[in-house]
């Protein structure tokens, strides 16, 4: 049960984990949900609780590759959430009639099987009931799918270097690439490197700043370092570079350190060891500190 990614380098391992995980989720709550229906009917057989549970159980599982493909198709998003909504609350009705048809039918069986007959009740009476625990479901699936889609989007990073084409010479130079290609929530677009007004080091990638939007890149400092136009770029901090053309002032420190205040409002660290290489980019010499 794919958790409705597009395909990506993941470890083959993946899916029968995504599978697994499924199977224990509702496995563990069917299993609380009997102990405790058995529980609160004592004169019971035994039995006849498990099979309430188990056979809701059964019928969800087997309804939810429905459940994740119809998200992969019209996922929730900030953007489009009114539209998306209303589409899902239809989705759940069709989940919860299959899910308590299939369920009823289950149940008439297992109690054939034991010489005895199982009364639903009134359907639209005890549909509405078990639509109400539905539809809690239905969402609680969505918002997990939407959870984990968005937790391998930041594991894999957001942002890539443009790469060479499998055939032909490229447009630009790959090297040193005039533009990055973006990935945000799932959308790609194109971003200027010109447009990239600091970077900075974030554990195993590198935050790419772009008007005030973060875009993460799988990548070292020094990897990226190799890729940035020295014209443009510099680095002024062991964790931060920063796009000279977005460079608006340079407040020195006592520490002889420097505050870099940029066009955006941000103020980046610049240290000691850096600071010579960017009072000598600006045609001052180098102060001895």
């Amino acid at each position: 049960m794919d958790m409705a990614l597009a395909p990506d380098p993941s470890p083959r391992w993946r899916r029968p984990l995504e599978a697994g995980f499924w199977l224990l989720l509702v496995t563990l709550n069917a299993v609380f949900n009997s102990v405790d229906a058995q529980l609160g009917h004592p004169q019971l057989p035994a039995w006849i609780p498990w099979t309430w549970e188990f056979s809701s159980a059964l019928l969800v599982l087997a309804l939810l590759p429905a459940v994740i493909a119809f998200e992969r198709r019209w996922p929730i998003r900030l953007d489009d959430w009114p539209w998306r909504v209303p589409q899902h609350l239809a989705a759940s009705v069709a989940f919860s009639l299959v899910h308590v048809g299939g369920m009823v039918g289950l149940r008439k069986l297992a109690y054939a099987m034991a010489g005895r007959h199982y009364d639903f009740g009134p359907w639209w009476l005890n549909f509405g009931y078990e639509y109400l625990k539905d539809v809690r479901s239905y969402f609680l699936f969505v918002a997990i799918l939407a959870l984990y889609r968005l937790w391998r989007l930041r594991r894999q990073g957001e942002a890539k270097l443009l790469a060479a084409p499998d055939d032909g010479p490229p447009v630009e130079p790959v090297e040193r690439p005039v533009r990055f290609l973006v990935r945000k929530l799932g959308r790609e677009f194109l971003v200027n490197a010109s447009e990239i007004e600091w970077l900075q080091a974030a554990g195993n990638y590198v935050n790419l700043h772009v008007r005030g939007r973060d875009y993460p890149l799988r990548s070292t400092m020094a990897g990226i370092e190799a890729r940035l136009d020295p014209a443009r770029f510099l680095r002024v901090h062991r964790g931060y570079f920063v796009n000279l053309d977005h460079l608006a002032e340079i407040e020195p420190l006592d520490t002889g350190e420097a505050r870099l205040l940029l066009r955006d409002g941000a103020a980046i660290p610049c240290s000691r060891r850096y600071r010579a290489a960017l009072r000598e980019r600006f045609g001052q010499p180098a102060v001895a500190e």
